[in-house]
């Protein structure tokens, strides 16, 4: 059996076509009605993904991706007719992992869905990374300095690991965004240049460089 997928979704139809389309494809699938059902079934069970509406019942589908990333980084994917450009703004602000909007090619879905649970797969084989005398734990989120835990945001986290995880590449401020801030991001790219601010106060190491016009990289202790 495949990975464990939850559908919170209040359309009868949508949600029964796309469980019945996901077990045909391998993956076990349960399904809530609404987000207060969705949030008793993801703590009583072990989901790798959830598929998520954004307009559901009892508890809009914000509301219970935000309840979910206080504790868990198990991928969620807003599911939704919803194609403003606010709320798939706001959606990949609260840290969900894509946003698919209605009608959708069910192909293309599946597609979707096996990339983000082969990036959460990945991400999983990693417990820790490291660089010079910096520690990150891909499981606690946490950041030590020569065994010093220093406080770093979600999103300074992420940028961190970006660069550690690309290094000696130059990472441009484009694909920060994309990859944290998420591909429907218009926003200033100065934001990055915020956060990398933040990181340099926080670590207290001369690490992180600028390469001028394009974005950043790290450089080893001489």
């Amino acid at each position: 059996m495949g990975a464990y997928i939850l559908i919170v979704e209040d359309d009868y139809t949508s949600q029964q076509l796309l469980k019945q389309f996901l077990t045909s494809n391998g993956y076990k699938v349960d399904c809530a009605d609404d987000g207060l059902e969705g949030i008793h079934m993801y703590k009583e069970n072990d989901y790798d993904l959830i598929l998520l509406g954004r307009h559901i019942p009892n508890l809009d589908g914000f509301s219970v991706c935000k309840m979910i990333r206080r504790e868990s980084q198990v991928p969620i994917i807003f599911v939704t007719r919803s194609n403003s450009e606010d709320d798939q703004i706001r959606g990949f602000d609260l840290l969900c992992d894509d946003y698919i909007t209605k009608p959708f090619s069910y192909k293309l879905l599946l597609k979707r869905v096996e990339a983000v649970l082969r990036r959460a797969k990945n991400e999983k084989k990693e417990s820790c990374i490291e660089f010079e005398k910096i520690k990150l734990n891909l499981k606690t989120y946490s950041v030590e300095i020569d065994g010093e835990v220093v406080d770093l945001t979600l999103k300074e986290f992420k940028i961190l690991k970006s660069l550690i995880q690309n290094y000696p590449q130059v990472v441009t401020r484009e694909k920060l965004l994309d990859s944290i801030w998420g591909y429907d991001y218009f926003g200033d790219t100065r934001i990055v240049d915020a956060h990398i601010k933040n990181i340099r106060k926080k670590i207290k190491l001369p690490y992180i460089k600028t390469v001028k016009g394009i974005g950043y990289t790290l450089r080893r202790d001489i």
